[in-house]
């Protein structure tokens, strides 16, 4: 085994963990931070017996993690990077024929597997931090076990943590052994400082900072969320003067490569620094002369929702191990100090792990990764925590809808070009589908996938701008990478490659992207609407403010209170000229007049762009809608005859008295099946009152036909006929039932009482004297001639003598005329 001048804590396992590998191909390192894990495993393996002439990949999750390890290793053995151990990164590579260790960030392992699935000439594949649990670090896992299980039997897996369940990811490496190291961590006091919830978090930190400068020596580590708090807080602090022998550092991944690299230097003598860091500073990093931490307690994470298509960067509170990793930073090389910005009994209530990005990452990029490798469904791969099925089904839903794969999960030919791009596919697609302006297209997914170029406005082509007149190091970098995936685009559409192009058409290109960001603005100066129907906003004096659309690129917040990071503004043209503009006419009820208006509605996707009147179709749609409307204002609006609401009634009475077969046309049913029949009945009509009787009659024949219409004139007549021969309404609203009035005179002669439904229900006769006022209600006439009449007979022949009052009334003859004079 490899000799080294300097011990480290990990040496007392290299010897159980060289053995592990010699027996099986995997196995599990867990090592706190300080041991050395990173910088000395590698140099150990690669002088195994079965490494042979093999290369060790080792997995770092950032850059600047990637170069510090590639740095160390290089310095123990004496030589540059690019000799003996190399790097690769995105917009850096430094590697030769002598290469036997590539430090690589997780992205690039997972290009390189899918370029080369049998990992030829890599004896080993090291996962270092793989407690951050990043989707590339899940994903290079799972193709690494399936090409073992496969391809490559003889591949040597090896994941490593400081702060890991290591049994678990030891059972999905096939029981593999797990090798633990005690480390050696210096003792770090830890000061619970708290904070008002309600205060900013930045000035609360440069509070903490002030007092861990007055008290204590060495220079300080502090984590805060993200490149703005990291920014304002520079700035109280320089403001608030540190003392001439501070220097203030920030630390963030959207900055220079020799900007990061100053900030994670040792001080210089007799000076003290204060590194002002993400959650990049938490793991693989050992900043020199740091021995105090300030931590914020907090750490910015994307969330993505699947209902909507979006990622969202989310302020969250660290998970506990996150913590530990962080306090643990101010014990690396001596005794420290922590202070952090909560109260201590809240420390149980934080997360044990942070959250696996898997489990709320845009799963689009992996999907299309799988299918690249092979794998239709990503179930059939090996992962510590499943994809979830939803995000999954919004992921195959848009790789579907680009084209990049078919209706079974297979890549397409489409696909195979995005792919190739090695871009999430959203900004893939962009690039191709820009045509002409691929150019620009390249330069914005450079400006979105390099965190930080051009500034960090929300006005994309303000920043697009700034980034073409950088002549920085990493500008001019991203600025070949976007030229190679332009000539790319276009070698493969057979087009020569155009200029740059226009940055001001950066929101038309963005949306080819991101068609469900394009949004209207609504109400106050920066209030907008997205195509997916949420609310976002940019400051009222913000620059984007007054434009009427955007394309938005970046958001944060809930999705109550979506703030916007990155947009571009679109003019109406450019929005009209967007995939997805269609004009159709809406034509809707409005209950305040009764009637039908039809509106032209043009709509980019689901957003309403434009609403002018229109004609109005008065087809069997606009019938419906009418038909509806009115049943919901109430059908008794409609203009019923006498005579048709008769008819309803004759059927509800004999639906009531048990008569079977009658259809129910009660006000509820009919409102209920108004479409059905009405809408055929007053197709043409604009509103209700354009709405006729007969119109009506004919919609009660489609209800009622001829037939059934014979059979309710037998059963439930409208008229009843007097033996006078008067044809009297009978009145099916009645309280007591059907009734009719009539006068007595009328009904002299008849002996039975008259009766319908078959002669099951008797009339109620309301008796009328011959001035037509009530004398009495019967539903017996027989028995009112033999019993009551007498008394009737007496009080009407002394009220209307020239009228006939036999004292037979049921053999007398029926009139509705007096006696005639001087009888």
């Amino acid at each position: 085994m490899r000799i080294f001048d300097q011990p480290l804590p990990i040496d007392e396992v290299l010897a159980a963990l060289t053995r592990a590998l010699r027996e099986r191909p995997n196995a599990v390192l867990v090592a706190p931070p300080g041991a050395g894990k990173t910088t000395r495993v590698p140099l150990v393996l690669m002088d195994e017996p079965w490494a042979g002439a093999g290369r060790i990949i080792v997995l770092e999750p950032r850059r600047l993690a990637a170069r510090a390890a590639a740095a160390r290793m290089a310095s123990t053995l004496g030589e540059p990077v690019g000799a003996t151990v190399g790097l690769r990164v995105r917009l850096e590579s430094r590697i030769s024929a002598r290469t036997r260790i590539e430090v690589v960030t997780e992205g690039v392992f997972s290009r390189m597997i899918l370029d080369d699935p049998s990992l030829e000439g890599i004896a080993a594949v090291l996962f270092d931090e793989f407690h951050e649990r990043s989707l590339d670090a899940d994903q290079g896992l799972a193709f690494a076990l399936d090409a073992q299980a496969g391809l490559r039997e003889d591949l040597r897996i090896l994941p490593m943590s400081a702060t890991l369940d290591g049994a678990r990811v030891a059972g999905l490496l096939g029981s593999a052994p797990v090798i633990e190291s005690a480390g050696r961590a210096y003792p770090v006091t830890t000061h619970y400082v708290g904070r008002d919830p309600r205060g900013r978090i930045e000035d609360a930190v440069c509070d903490a900072v002030m007092r861990a400068l007055r008290a204590e020596r060495g220079s300080l580590l502090v984590f805060l969320p993200g490149q703005g708090e990291i920014l304002r807080v520079a700035r109280v602090l320089a403001e608030k003067g540190c003392g001439g022998d501070v220097d203030i550092a920030p630390l963030f991944g959207a900055m220079e490569a020799r900007d990061q690299d100053k900030a994670v230097s040792p001080a210089p003598a007799g000076r003290r620094k204060v590194v002002l860091a993400t959650s990049i500073a938490e793991t693989s990093l050992t900043i020199e002369g740091v021995r105090v931490v300030v931590d914020s307690g907090l750490a910015r994470v994307p969330r993505y929702e699947p209902d909507i298509g979006l990622t969202r960067l989310e302020t969250v509170r660290v998970s506990r191990a996150g913590a530990d990793q962080r306090r643990g930073r101010a014990g690396r090389t001596e005794p420290g100090v922590c202070y952090r910005l909560w109260e201590e009994a809240a420390t149980g209530a934080l997360e044990p792990f942070a959250r696996p990005e898997i489990l709320s990452a845009d799963l689009s990029p992996l999907l299309l990764d799988c299918a690249a490798w092979g794998v239709s469904d990503p179930a059939r791969l090996s992962w510590l925590d499943a994809p979830p099925k939803p995000a999954l089904i919004e992921a195959r839903a848009l790789l579907v809808g680009i084209e990049a794969l078919d209706g079974e999960g297979r890549l397409t030919e489409a696909g195979r070009r995005l792919s190739a791009l090695a871009l999430p596919p959203r900004l893939a697609r962009m690039i191709v589908a820009a045509g002409e302006e691929a150019p620009l297209a390249a330069e914005i997914a450079a400006v979105l996938s390099e965190r930080g170029l051009g500034g960090d406005g929300t006005d994309l082509v303000e920043r697009i701008e700034r980034f073409r007149r950088d002549r920085g190091a990493r500008a001019q970098d991203m600025r070949r990478l976007a030229q190679g995936w332009a000539r790319t685009v276009t070698r493969q559409a057979g087009r020569e490659a155009q200029g740059a192009g226009d940055p001001a058409r950066a929101g038309a290109v963005l949306a080819l992207a991101f068609p469900d960001r394009v949004a209207v603005a609504r109400g106050q100066p920066g209030a907008f609407t997205m195509e997916n129907g949420r609310a976002a906003r940019v400051e009222p004096h913000d620059r984007l403010a007054r434009e009427p659309f955007l394309a938005i690129a970046e958001i944060a917040g809930s999705a109550g209170a979506s703030r916007i990071l990155l947009a571009a503004p679109l003019t109406a043209q450019e929005v009209e000229a967007l995939p997805g503009v269609g004009e159709t006419v809406s034509v809707g009820f409005d209950a305040a007049t009764a009637g039908l208006r039809a509106r032209s509605v043009k709509r980019y996707r689901r957003l309403v762009l434009q609403e002018t009147p229109a004609a109005l179709p008065l087809d069997g749609e606009a019938a419906r809608l009418l038909a509806r409307g009115i049943a919901q204002l109430g059908l008794d609006r409609l203009p019923w005859t006498r005579a048709q609401r008769q008819l309803r009634d004759r059927v509800a009475f004999l639906r009531a008295s048990g008569s079977p077969g009658w259809p129910d046309l009660s006000d509820a049913a009919l409102a209920a099946t108004a479409e059905d029949w009405l809408a055929a009945a007053i197709e043409g009509s604009r509103g209700l009152s354009s709405i006729t009787a007969d119109q009506l009659e004919s919609a009660l024949a489609g209800l009622l036909p001829w037939n059934e219409r014979r059979r309710l004139d037998a059963e439930a007549p409208a008229f009843f006929e007097a033996p006078t021969g008067s044809n009297l309404a009978i009145d099916y609203e009645a309280e007591g039932g059907p009734a009719i009035h009539v006068r007595v005179q009328e009904l002299f002669g008849l002996s039975v009482h008259p009766s319908i439904a078959g002669g099951r229900v008797p009339l109620a006769i309301h008796l009328l004297s011959p001035a037509h006022r009530p004398v009495q209600v019967t539903k017996d006439l027989p028995g009112f001639w033999k019993g009551s009449y007498a008394a009737v007979r007496a009080e009407m022949k002394g009220r209307y003598p020239r009228h006939p009052w036999p004292e037979d009334p049921a053999a007398a003859a029926p009139t509705t005329r007096a006696k005639p004079r001087g009888t």
